[in-house]
């Protein structure tokens, strides 16, 4: 008996999204071979991939099986999801009786806004790892979802500008005479702030961009745009290569600096976020009133409050003759991609936690330590222990990622950044 049990193979279970407008799905046909390489079976709910243009025969033509909500649960040892429990509270409140110990979660968690939720899941004495906690280190790009999801939304916001601007992005001569290009200014050079300003350029636009990381200038002329210089004192980038929060001052004056660049500008696309904290105000209402009638503003720090004092979270409103879009989802609608980077993150992810189709709790890597938010009934990632007012993590989980060895990080197109910082 106990050779069958360590020869078990391991199962890899899918549900179907239900956060209301996720279309996204956590694995695709073309990476299940991935994991059936790496020992595990692979089972997904039935139209799991059907909002990302996937069918379920495509599943099974590449050895998965399809099952129900339930069957899914009840089979697999490892659950995927785009968002987990902590980040659906709502809809995901149903999957909460279905989780059981010793399983394991992988997705995004939301666990510096729901810490709370996080907690609930667990007591079901499954393991949850957070895939928005992955560090920036060399050897966890591949695992990176935060990244590969920014690059979609970084393209889709330029999209977005640009189907609502009553102008052509190019310029273009012809025989009615010569079009002036579109001028676009980028707020966050982050990975969705690269990408934005990347497919900005392609469509025939002038390109700005400015963060307060100033570090981050050869990346923003590498995709072609110019950096446009605010002489603000105060040193804006963490440890990790994040965007931090500034004092009051640094942003007034930086709203100043940055009124003349917006006025002059057809799309603003702002992406400055950071992680866990309500996004910055950067762009006024009285910096609204001094751009030109028909701009558009496409503010990807909606979720969280905006960049924009007067965005509305999923909304597309007019205010002084300015269109100001609020999304906070942009990667689910461009599903069937967002989804096959992501899956490729999950797979790479779990085959780095289970090498040999078995769990590896190996604490002392930094990518195991920094990403487990519970195991065994409790909570043992530290920020959010502290969070929720609970004493020092147990011992078996105690080790602090700044504890854990360091790796020189590359940064390469933003991939060091946070989406959005």
């Amino acid at each position: 008996m106990a050779e069958e049990a360590e020869n078990r193979q391991l199962t890899v279970g899918v549900p179907t999204e239900t956060f209301p407008g996720e279309s996204r799905v956590a694995m695709v046909p073309t990476v299940v071979p991935v994991l059936t390489k790496a020992g595990f079976k692979v089972i997904i709910q039935s139209g799991a991939g059907e909002a990302a243009g996937i069918l379920d025969s495509a599943y099974t033509g590449k050895e998965a099986t399809t099952g129900t909500r339930q069957e899914v649960f009840a089979q697999a040892d490892v659950i995927l999801q785009v968002r987990a429990f902590s980040a659906n509270p709502e809809q995901g409140r149903e999957d909460l009786p279905l989780m059981r110990p010793g399983q394991v979660i992988i997705g995004m968690t939301d666990p510096l806004t729901n810490a709370k939720e996080v907690q609930e899941m667990a007591k079901t004495k499954a393991a949850v790892f957070s895939t928005e906690l992955m560090p920036r280190i060399t050897r966890a790009q591949s695992m990176d979802v935060l990244s590969s999801q920014a690059t979609v939304g970084g393209y889709k916001a330029v999209l977005v500008g640009a189907m609502s601007l009553p102008k052509m992005f190019p310029m273009l001569t012809t025989a009615a005479g010569t079009l002036r290009p579109a001028k676009v200014f980028v707020i966050g050079a982050g990975v969705a702030g690269l990408q934005a300003i990347a497919t900005a350029k392609r469509l025939g636009a002038v390109v700005e961009a400015y963060d307060v990381r100033s570090a981050v200038k050869e990346q923003v002329q590498s995709v072609g745009a110019k950096f446009v210089e605010m002489d603000l004192e105060g040193d804006a980038e963490d440890k990790g290569g994040y965007a931090k929060e500034m004092g009051e001052e640094f942003i007034r004056k930086q709203r100043e600096l940055m009124t003349k660049v917006v006025a002059a500008t057809d799309v603003v696309i702002t992406t400055a976020a950071i992680p866990g904290k309500k996004s910055p105000v950067l762009i006024t209402e009285d910096m609204v009133k001094v751009m030109q009638p028909g701009s558009v503003i496409v503010d990807l720090a909606a979720e969280r409050g905006g960049n924009c004092e007067l965005t509305e979270a999923d909304k597309v409103v007019v205010k002084h003759d300015v269109t100001i879009h609020g999304p906070t989802n942009l990667p689910a609608t461009v599903p069937f991609h967002a989804s096959s980077m992501y899956a490729k993150n999950l797979a790479t992810f779990l085959t780095h936690l289970a090498p040999k189709g078995e769990f590896n709790w190996d604490m002392e890597d930094q990518i195991t330590n920094e990403t487990l938010l519970a195991k065994d009934g409790e909570v043992v990632n530290p920020k959010l222990r502290e969070a929720l007012g609970l004493s020092a993590p147990p011992p078996a989980a105690a080790a602090s990622p700044e504890g854990a060895p360091e790796e020189t990080e590359t940064v390469s197109s933003g991939a060091s950044n946070k989406p959005g910082s």
